[in-house]
């Protein structure tokens, strides 16, 4: 559900800035279904690249080999990405919280000194901050979606309304969060992550037990609609399961 919740937020023609794991696959779903003509841009350089299966990372010569055209590094996030010139971003987190902003940096401790030490943003920081809108992918839990995360590596809306325009960020900021349990979205006024849509057979005290400040709930909430006989079977395709 995660993986075609993320290929239904892409629309035909949008330019995607994609990382690898759930977004290769949301991404090569979306293209394979409703949206031929999506443009996906990876960090590595490749440009409107139409890989046919999934790459092992940004480096996988599969991203180059079936690409339109492939450019520098600092020409994609010089020219590309921090101009505003891509549509949508897909961004992961170890910590969220109620306004978007992610942490992919340090849990525990200081900077210096941390309990556990992350990857760190890559090229995190500038897709929250440029491209026009993001969509954030993880599964939740009272672990990832917190009060007050213990660092801000990625900004989605600060400390809630303006914060975004008084940082300088061009992009519109996080417009959806995809969890193993639902959907949240921010609140148009606060701008507070908002439970909007859930998964079938999931209770909404699930999704409430599994986050670290009050969920706010929609009026209007709605049940996610279920994979389609095309997409299952392209995502069995894109990705058998291993014979054991």
């Amino acid at each position: 559900m995660m993986t075609v919740s993320a290929a239904r937020t892409l629309k035909n023609g949008d330019s995607c800035f994609v990382g690898i794991g759930i977004p290769s696959t949301a991404a090569i779903l979306a293209k394979a279904t409703h949206a031929p003509d999506l443009v996906l841009i990876y960090e590595s350089g490749t440009i409107d690249t139409n890989p046919t299966r999934l790459p092992l990372s940004i480096g996988d010569g599969e991203l180059a080999q079936t690409a339109l055209t492939v450019v520098s590094i600092p020409e994609i996030f010089n020219y590309w990405l921090q101009p505003g010139r891509i549509k949508i971003g897909f961004l992961g987190a170890a910590q969220v919280d109620k306004f978007g902003n992610i942490n992919t940096t340090f849990i525990g401790g200081t900077y210096k000194n941390p309990t556990v030490r992350l990857p760190g943003a890559g090229g995190a920081t500038e897709i929250a901050g440029a491209c026009q809108d993001t969509t954030i992918i993880c599964r939740q839990s009272t672990r990832t979606f917190l009060e007050k995360i213990d660092f801000i590596t990625s900004v989605g809306y600060g400390s809630g309304p303006n914060s975004r325009k008084s940082y300088g960020l061009i992009g519109n900021g996080p417009t959806t969060v995809i969890t193993d349990l639902g959907i949240l979205e921010p609140d148009p006024d606060s701008c507070e992550l908002t439970l909007t849509k859930i998964h079938q057979n999931v209770d909404v005290d699930a999704v409430i037990a599994a986050t670290g400040w009050k969920l706010k709930i929609s009026k209007d909430l709605e049940v996610t609609t279920p994979p389609t006989d095309q997409e299952l079977l392209f995502l069995r395709k894109l990705n058998p399961p291993k014979k054991s």
